[in-house]
């Protein structure tokens, strides 16, 4: 199972503001602590904005922070939200599929299932359980070194 780059890019996000729950982080400093293109990322900040998972405050001081509590955030639910489409096969895309043996294929249940229980286990989580004051520490002392603010 492979995610998108948007996707990736929008858990990275995420991440970054759980790192530093207090501050507005600029758009610049993600992506220079990621050293992904401010473009790109702009793209997922709106996407996460327009679902309201950041709040996007606008001009000279501005940047972007969660918009809801950390524990509030379902990994598995913000996935799904983010993930463009969950096609592992080209028969998962129904109008596109061209795949000549579909009526017959036994290999797309078990697919089926493997998306799924991938799903399934993201849900167990919450953005906040990808966090303890260890691991916010390392995740600080990283993109500090990566990125220091402004």
């Amino acid at each position: 199972m492979r995610l998108t780059k948007q996707t990736d890019y929008a858990l990275r996000i995420m991440l970054y503001l759980g790192s530093f729950p207090d501050r507005v982080i600029s758009t610049e400093e993600i992506s220079s602590a990621y050293r992904i293109s401010g473009n790109h990322l702009a793209k997922v900040v709106h996407l996460l904005g327009k679902l309201g998972y950041i709040e996007v405050k606008r001009g000279r001081q501005g940047g972007i922070r969660m918009a809801r509590p950390p524990e509030s955030i379902n990994v598995g639910k913000f996935v799904r939200e983010v993930e463009p489409d969950f096609h592992l096969v080209e028969c998962f895309s129904g109008a596109k599929n061209t795949c000549e043996i579909t009526r017959a294929c036994t290999l797309i249940q078990p697919l089926r299932e493997a998306r799924d229980a991938f799903l399934e286990s993201l849900e167990r989580y919450t953005i906040a359980d990808l966090f303890t004051p260890r691991s916010t520490a390392r995740y600080r002392k990283v993109f500090l070194q990566l990125a220091p603010p402004s």
